[in-house]
């Protein structure tokens, strides 16, 4: 049976969102295809999170020791090159994440299997994939075809899917030890090093009021936090903010910052590159305010205000009386 492979990716016990997401979209591929979904599992023994993989698969093959437990790229691109060899999967997803394309390069080059990186949707049309691509900062989708090949690798873009579960499942659990006589690993797994803790951590804020590169300058951001304050909200940022150290590390949202999901997420001056929509998929409703109609920000905002942001920030300030 033909099949699509999603590499499961977790960190200290826990899945990751990208994983949830990319099993969305094998599901919605394997629909319509008649194909099984598979999810590769790379851990220790018995890990704790396995039974919330079997509920969005047919099969999980589980691949279990010690040395999995922690990730290590070159393991993973070897087990990996084994369990394709195997099944032959048509597609094989993995995260476009640090962890994803330490692996994904290599694992291409030894299964001979075309590879294309950071994509936001998979598309087959006549037994052939396609995948689509932002170039141009996101103000543009490409549609790129692969060569034929007898199956193809693609890394799936954080946030370009939702990650709700979708189905009734309940996965037949295929475990298999790592396997004996691998090469030596040249890369050894340490410990994890947590940046510093902040003043305010923003991944517990229902409200959050966040400003981009359109402030203009960091004396113009505290009528911002005053306004974030009198609705009982947090200041949050993208990082042009600061990268220009307008405001600390800890208040970034996006793919080097945090992920946040509150209910209300305003984003103003912010014109919405995809690092920084990737930290927000799980926001409520999302309110964009920019100066330019063609922001991609727009794209993504549930309402949107093409208006200079201070004007709003004072006709929200002058509401709240």
């Amino acid at each position: 049976m033909a099949e699509i492979f999603v590499v499961v990716e977790h960190r200290k016990g826990e899945v990751r969102e990208i994983t949830y997401q990319m099993l969305w979209k094998a599901h919605d591929l394997c629909q319509k295809l008649s194909h099984r979904l598979t999810a590769v599992l790379i851990g220790g023994i018995d890990e704790p999170f396995l039974k919330r993989i079997e509920e969005r698969a047919d099969r999980v093959i589980a691949v279990e020791g010690e040395e999995g437990k922690h990730f290590n790229g070159e393991l993973y691109k070897e087990i990996l090159s084994g369990l394709i060899q195997e099944n032959r999967p048509f597609l094989t997803l993995i995260g476009q994440t640090p962890w994803g394309m330490d692996f994904a390069p290599a694992l291409s080059i030894k299964t001979g299997y075309p590879l294309a990186t950071d994509c936001v949707d998979v598309l087959v049309a006549n037994g052939q994939p396609k995948v689509v691509r932002q170039i141009y900062n996101g103000k543009l989708f490409s549609k790129v075809s692969l060569k034929e090949a007898e199956g193809y690798l693609v890394t799936i873009r954080s946030g370009a899917f939702p990650s709700d579960k979708v189905g009734e499942r309940k996965a037949e659990v295929i475990k298999k030890k790592i396997p004996a006589g691998l090469p030596e690993m040249k890369r050894q797994f340490m410990a994890f090093e947590e940046t510093g803790a902040g003043a305010v951590d923003i991944t517990q804020a229902e409200l959050l009021i966040s400003v981009g590169r359109g402030v203009g300058e960091a004396e113009k951001i505290p009528p911002v936090k005053e306004l974030a304050d009198r609705m009982k909200g947090m200041l949050s940022c993208s990082r042009p903010v600061v990268d220009k150290n307008w405001l600390p590390k800890y208040h970034q949202v996006g793919t080097s910052g945090k992920s946040v999901k509150p209910k209300i997420y305003f984003a103003l001056g912010i014109s919405g590159a995809f690092q920084h929509i990737a930290g927000i998929t799980g926001a409520g409703t999302i309110i964009a305010v920019n100066k330019d109609k063609k922001a991609p920000i727009f794209r993504v905002a549930h309402y949107g205000v093409v208006e200079d942001l201070f004007k709003i920030v004072e006709a929200l300030k002058a509401k709240l009386g």
